[in-house]
C-alpha cells in the first residue's frame, strides 16, 4: 500500500485553557483533493498551521512526506504551497516584484521563475498587471497574486484555507478546474465553508468539529446516511438543531 504524504497522529493543541485539537488522527495519501471542513473554531486553521510549520507548540505526530515536521518544519516547507485565510502583502512591491521575491525564497532560478509568473499570472488575466503597485489592487487581485506565489515552486502538497474569498464568479470556476488538475500530481487540501465547492472538488471529505474528526470518506459514503447534501450532513453533524432556535431568536428581535 502506498505511504501516506501526510500522517497526523494524536495531534492535539490548546492555547492556555482553550483545547483547540483533541486528538486528531489522519492520513492524506497521494492524488487525494481533501476537502477539510468544519464550523467556526472547529481547528481547521489550527491544523493547517501546523502542517505548514507554522506553530510548533503541540503533542502528538505530525510528518510530511516522512518528515517529522517538529524536527525539521524548514525541510517541509519546500514540499507545501499555502494559501492563508487572510494575509499581508508587501504593498509597496509590484506583483512582478513580489513574485520573484517569493520565488528567490524557494530557490527558483530566474528564468523558471520568469516564465511560471508570466504564464500563471496570465492565466489569472493578470498579466496587465505585473508592474503595478499590490496597493492599487483589489481584494480578489491580492488573492490571485497569493495563489501564484503558493504555485510558484511546484510543491507536492497545496494547502488552501478559504481560498475563493474576494475572487469573481470566471476566477471561482478557474480555480475549481485547476484544483482538479493539480490533484492528478498533487496533493490538495482545501479547508472552506463553501460547502458546494468543496462537494465538487473533493475527492474525500473530512469534517472536524470541537477539535475532533466526526466524519470521514467520499461524498458519496456520507450521503448513505441519507439523501442529504452536504451542506445538510455539515448541518447535521456540527449544529444539533441551533440553527433553527438562532433563526428564531434573530426574529423575534424584531417582535415589539
Amino acid at each position: 500500500m502506498t505511504d501516506p504524504i501526510i500522517s497526523i497522529k494524536n495531534l492535539r493543541k490548546q492555547y492556555g485553557p482553550k483545547q483547540v485539537l483533541r486528538g486528531i488522527d489522519l492520513d492524506v495519501y497521494p492524488g487525494q483533493v481533501l476537502g477539510y471542513i468544519g464550523p467556526n473554531g472547529a481547528g481547521k486553521s489550527t491544523t493547517v498551521k501546523i502542517l505548514c510549520g507554522l506553530q510548533t507548540d503541540f503533542s502528538g505526530t505530525v510528518m510530511v512526506r516522512g518528515i517529522d515536521i517538529r524536527q525539521d518544519p524548514v525541510g517541509v516547507r519546500q514540499y507545501i504551497g499555502y494559501v492563508p485565510e487572510s494575509a499581508d502583502l508587501y504593498d509597496v512591491l509590484t506583483a512582478s516584484e513580489f513574485l520573484h521575491f517569493m520565488g528567490a525564497l524557494y530557490g527558483l532560478p530566474k528564468d523558471t521563475c520568469d516564465n511560471r509568473i508570466q504564464k500563471m499570472m496570465g492565466a489569472f488575466g493578470m498579466a496587465a498587471n505585473l508592474d503595478q503597485r499590490i496597493d492599487t489592487f483589489s481584494k480578489g487581485m491580492r488573492q490571485k497574486v497569493l495563489l501564484v506565489s503558493s504555485l510558484l515552486h511546484n510543491p507536492d502538497i497545496i494547502i488552501l484555507d478559504e481560498p475563493l474569498n474576494g475572487l469573481d464568479a470566471n476566477s471561482v470556476i478557474m480555480v475549481k478546474v485547476d484544483l482538479q488538475a493539480c490533484a492528478r500530481r498533487q496533493n490538495v487540501l482545501y479547508c472552506s465553508h463553501m460547502m458546494d465547492v468543496v462537494e465538487k472538488v473533493s475527492d474525500r471529505i473530512v469534517l472536524i468539529n470541537d477539535g475532533r474528526i466526526v466524519a470521514d470518506g467520499s461524498i458519496e459514503s456520507l450521503k448513505q446516511q441519507g439523501d442529504q447534501s452536504l451542506e445538510q450532513i455539515f448541518s447535521q453533524l456540527t449544529n444539533n438543531g441551533m440553527q433553527g432556535h438562532a433563526a428564531d431568536d434573530l426574529m423575534r428581535a424584531f417582535e415589539p
